[in-house]
């Protein structure tokens, strides 16, 4: 999603028709996932030295990202996120009437939470044998929870309500939604791998029920910055970076009980990654709205311009196309804010690639705004096909003295 909030300076055509069925990229291929290059912000104590075991030298662990404080991790912090992640959904037991909803349903969400957070922190702090004797490195581990229980605390708080209805219909029933999310990122597919099986194993034993996963990769980067997705592209052009930025477009402040929280969406995207790359790359670029080499905006000036949504030719056609991914995202025509990206590729079997969409923002319209503006006319859309979604309330950060959840379920 480009994010430069220039005026449009000619009226566009009517919108095409709504294309429902293949939904929802929402800012995800050219704009997904970025580097967040906050300075200042990696605040990671230095990785370990090799280690020489029997004449075998290890790679070095990746640096550590503390679970505890303010606000959780796997959200800006990295940096540069973690090359590897899993992202788990689970449904909870529902309460059996109103008084069970009362009196039963919240007590248990705040044993169930806090006991959660206590396991991240000894999966994030090397104290336990269940990562089969790895370091966990930088591993990190982000939990939301879904509207049903927001809203049985409270229904208007922000994460008490979902997507709205039409930008979920083309997504299986099995696949929408659910009561719990919880990320899994690290520089190590083994510990990604390791830690959710103990979390799921655990979550389990507590009668949650997985409702879908999905694991994903991304190229690796020295620093913070845009790596490529599947189909060649830079991700991550245009996000909110600095702390000013990220207090204005992510983090929640209000009310008390969910300061420090964020909204999350996450969505499956199936990607037609052979469909795409069979154009050529002037074909490609007209749908994405940059350049392939190195994202710079099709209306000019390099990496890091502006885009410029009224940049014409000579004899009057955009530079920047109507129907174009970064045209039709673009908060000077959808009137929304900025999502904080983390984005991950897939590949489950030939036919069965693409997307792992997740985006962290303060307003769900956010995102519902851009979505819309994309089933009205996005040529990237036609690629694309979300397979699974949801929307989740990232609880603020915990400690050993404020457990996880408390603030809003105890």
């Amino acid at each position: 999603m480009d994010t430069d909030r220039n005026d449009v300076m000619d009226s566009e055509p009517p919108p095409l028709v709504r294309r429902r069925l293949l939904g929802s990229l929402a800012v995800a291929v050219p704009a997904v996932a970025a580097g967040w290059a906050v300075a200042g912000r990696d605040r990671r104590p230095a990785a370990r030295a090799p280690e020489t075991v029997a004449g075998t030298t290890w790679a070095a662990a990746a640096a550590a990202v503390p679970p505890e404080g303010p606000r959780q991790a796997g959200v800006d912090r990295p940096a540069q996120p973690q090359q590897n992640a899993t992202l788990a959904v689970f449904d909870l037991p529902p309460p059996d009437g109103a008084a069970a909803r009362n009196s039963g349903e919240r007590p248990f969400l705040a044993r169930l939470l806090s006991d959660l957070g206590r396991r991240i922190t000894a999966l994030c702090s090397d104290t336990g044998p269940e990562l089969g004797g790895l370091a966990s490195g930088d591993l990190s581990v982000t939990v939301g929870v879904g509207p049903r229980l927001v809203a049985s605390v409270d229904g208007r708080l922000p994460g008490a309500a979902g997507l709205p209805e039409d930008l979920e219909r083309a997504v299986p029933d099995h696949a929408r939604q659910g009561d719990l999310m919880v990320q899994l990122c690290a520089a190590d597919p083994q510990v990604v791998a390791h830690a959710e099986r103990v979390l799921t194993g655990w979550l389990g034993e507590r009668s949650a029920r997985a409702r879908w996963s999905q694991g994903g990769f991304r190229p690796p980067a020295r620093e913070p910055g845009p790596v490529r997705n599947l189909l060649g592209f830079l991700d991550g052009v245009s996000v909110p970076r600095t702390e000013r930025e990220l207090a204005r477009e992510v983090w929640l402040a209000g009310p008390e009980r969910v300061r420090g929280a964020t909204i999350a969406v996450v969505r499956r995207l199936r990607l037609d990654v052979a469909g795409f790359l069979a154009q050529d790359v002037t074909g490609q670029e007209r749908v994405i709205g940059r350049q392939r080499s190195d994202a710079a905006p099709l209306s000019g000036g390099g990496p890091a311009a502006a885009v410029d949504l009224g940049a014409k030719t000579a004899d009057g056609r955009y530079l920047v196309p109507l129907m174009s991914h970064v045209r039709r995202a673009h908060p000077a025509a959808t009137g929304s804010g900025l999502m904080l990206r983390r984005g991950y590729s897939f590949s489950n079997g030939t036919g069965d690639q693409g997307l792992l969409f997740i985006a962290f923002q303060r307003d769900l319209r956010t995102y519902v705004e851009t979505q819309r503006r994309l089933d009205d006319g996005d040529e990237l859309s036609a690629f694309a096909t979300a397979t699974a979604s949801g929307t989740f309330l990232v609880l603020p950060g915990f400690s050993a003295g404020r457990p996880l959840g408390s603030s809003v379920f105890a």
